[in-house]
This record gives C-alpha cells, structure tokens and sequence, in this order.
C-alpha cells in the first residue's frame, strides 16, 4: 500500500524548479486560497466515500478509510489555523491607531 503525502496546495517539484520567485507571482491570494479550500473539500468528500464505500461493502481495507478520514481532518485543521491567524492578523491591524 502506498502513503501519498497531503497537498494542499497543487504545486510539483518541476514547477518549483523551472520559474523564479518573481515570474510565479502571477496568482494572488485570494487564487492560491480558492484553491486550497477546493482541495480541503476534495479531500472531505474523499472520506466521506470512501465511508461510503466500506459500509456499502465496496472496501474490504479499513486502512483506506482511516487514512482518508485523516487527511481530511489534518486539511481542515490547517485550514482553521489559517483562519485564526489571518483574524488575528486582521484584528491586530484594526487595533493599529492611525
């Protein structure tokens, strides 16, 4: 069985390797957070499948559902962390005093 690690965010080790910080700008924020939030969602509809599946007799291998119920929980995890931080963030420069 293989393990594949969690990706967020699409990025693979040839685009990492053939542009330069500076030309890879070309997505904002609000881009590279639609689509991590699409990959959490991804990957919660993954689980619940694959939940699906196995009660459904589909999956003989609990492992499958385990992991998948993980990785989804891991993404969401980072995605409310995010969230905090960016709030925080948000609240502190509100506080500023112009």
């Amino acid at each position: 069985m293989r393990i594949e690690a969690l990706k967020l965010m699409p990025v693979s080790s040839t685009d990492v390797a053939q542009t330069s910080p500076v030309e890879g700008g070309s997505k904002n924020f609000g881009e590279f957070l639609t689509e991590a939030l699409g990959e959490v969602n991804k990957l919660q509809n993954d689980s619940a499948q694959t939940s699906f599946d196995l009660a459904a007799g589909k999956l003989q291998d609990v492992s499958q559902v385990t992991i998948a119920a993980e990785k989804a929980t891991i993404a969401m995890q980072l995605t409310m962390q995010v969230r905090n931080k960016m709030i925080d963030a948000y609240q502190e420069i509100m506080r500023m005093q112009v």
